[in-house]
């Protein structure tokens, strides 16, 4: 390697797990970027992010620290923590230029906040902010007097203008192209530059609602025109159920539309960093923000569950590495535990970083395969629910009673699976067999991992 690597994060919105036309597992299915990724690097096949939902999982990215130890637990008090530096941040320290482009969603963030790239270590930034919206961006429609036209529905539909810096940017693109194109225009620009580069591109593919495409992909996929939702004509709640499965026809048509369009831009920007020279130094991580949502089609295939819940549908999730000249080898699979969390000292090792203090360990033995080992244990707390896996054995708990089982089962369709229960994901991954009773020790001895885990979270 003839310098420090740039490094380029690719993080995708809801893609279900067995949504991979390499994993064989639907014939309808087609992502031939991705595959292409897979096969030049190394796929985690126990991988997770930091929560089921997209606020405290970004935030766990960007700050390497599971989101328990800064108070975050769900959308309701998520956001980015201040009292440590982000991963944009040492990158700046390290000498490197930083862009940022796509969808933000760490809480309730406003124009100039630390959420916002611009301040938390971006140079250059295109994005919408998805907490001033229903945690959504529109496919297809950014501007000022949109979004002001629809009132309560332009907040619903993320019909707001995106930013560039702190400057707002209006478009009429469809957004899966417009960030695509201005990821590529950040590598080209960048190529001959004496420092590296670190590039976070944040799709807002695959989220619902799927049906906004591009009415000349639509018409080629034969797909009917749906409607935003208009407060004039019906109740949000009662638009939304049939627009969602199972309810919404072809649902699983739009959102395979949406990703093979993502999959494309993917593919494009890694054409631009092979044509630039930088192949061999550039590393590119894919990896998505949650697991793939029931209620948008996505399927998890042979995980239980969905986005919301702590099945392993929830939280494992596809991550993918390419880096040739980092000793990464081609086409091989890694099975040890990995988390998102492990971006942030794994990255900085590679930049010649401090890992810093966080709770990510620096994975590369494992994924140059020098190593088998991932984490011992990995933990997930949503205030209602938790979770943790050792080895093959997970714990996992949600409360039925809660407002937040009831509602998800109510809106989106999501059952959270209330009770206590043990599993042993290397016999069963599908999470079908409750074996509390039958391994009452095992269960203790996660019990104790969890107490162990939370009480260092919240000292």
């Amino acid at each position: 390697m003839s310098r420090r690597p740039n490094v380029i994060v690719i993080l995708s919105d809801d893609h279900g797990y067995a949504d991979r036309s390499a994993l064989g597992v639907h014939d309808n299915v087609h992502t031939p970027a991705l595959d292409r990724l897979a096969a030049e690097g190394v796929s985690c096949d126990n991988a997770y992010v930091a929560a089921p939902i997209c606020s405290p999982s970004r935030a766990g990215l960007m700050s390497g620290r599971y989101p328990l130890s800064f108070g975050t637990t769900w959308f309701d008090n998520s956001r980015l923590p201040d009292d440590s530096p982000t991963l944009a941040e040492r990158f700046k320290e390290r000498g490197y230029t930083t862009g940022y482009f796509g969808k933000v969603h760490y809480g309730p963030e406003q124009l100039g906040d630390h959420a916002c790239p611009p301040h938390h270590g971006f140079d250059e930034t295109r994005y919408g902010l998805a907490g001033q919206s229903q945690g959504r961006l529109h496919y297809l429609r950014h501007s000022r007097a949109e979004y002001e036209a629809r009132g309560e529905a332009g907040w619903r539909m993320g019909t707001q203008p995106l930013l560039e810096g702190d400057d707002e940017y209006e478009t009429e693109d469809f957004l899966t192209w417009d960030l695509g194109q201005r990821a590529r225009d950040f590598v080209t620009g960048h190529a001959g530059d004496a420092n590296p580069f670190f590039l976070m591109l944040a799709f807002n593919a695959v989220h619902n609602f799927c049906w906004q495409l591009p009415e000349a992909e639509r018409r080629k996929r034969g797909l009917s025109e749906y409607h935003d939702w208009d407060p004039e004509t019906r109740s949000y709640f009662d638009w939304y159920d049939d627009v969602v499965a199972p309810n919404l026809d072809k649902g699983r048509e739009y959102y395979l539309a949406q990703l093979e369009l993502m999959d494309a831009e993917i593919g494009r920007l890694m054409d631009t960093v092979d044509a630039n020279g930088l192949r061999e130094d550039t590393i590119v991580v894919y990896l998505t923000d949650n697991g793939g949502s029931h209620c948008n089609h996505g399927d998890n295939t042979p995980l239980a569950g969905s986005k919301y819940t702590l099945f392993e549908g929830g939280i494992r999730v596809p991550f993918l590495v390419r880096w040739p000249g980092g000793g990464v080898p081609a086409g091989e699979h890694r099975d040890g535990l990995i988390s998102a969390l492990d971006l942030y000292p794994s990255l900085l090792a590679a930049a010649g970083g401090d890992p810093g203090d966080g709770h990510g360990v620096d994975q590369w033995a494992m994924l140059r395969g020098e190593t088998d080992a991932g984490h011992e244990a990995l933990h997930w707390d949503c205030g209602f629910q938790y979770a943790t896996r050792s080895g093959a054995w997970k714990l996992r708990y949600a409360d039925g009673e809660s407002d937040e089982v009831r509602g998800l089962l109510q809106y989106e369709h999501t059952d959270l699976g209330a009770g206590l229960f043990l599993y042993n994901l290397d016999d069963d991954p599908a999470e079908t067999r409750n074996l509390a009773d039958a391994h009452p020790d095992k269960l203790a001895e996660l019990q104790r991992l969890r107490h162990d885990w939370r009480a260092t979270m919240l000292s």
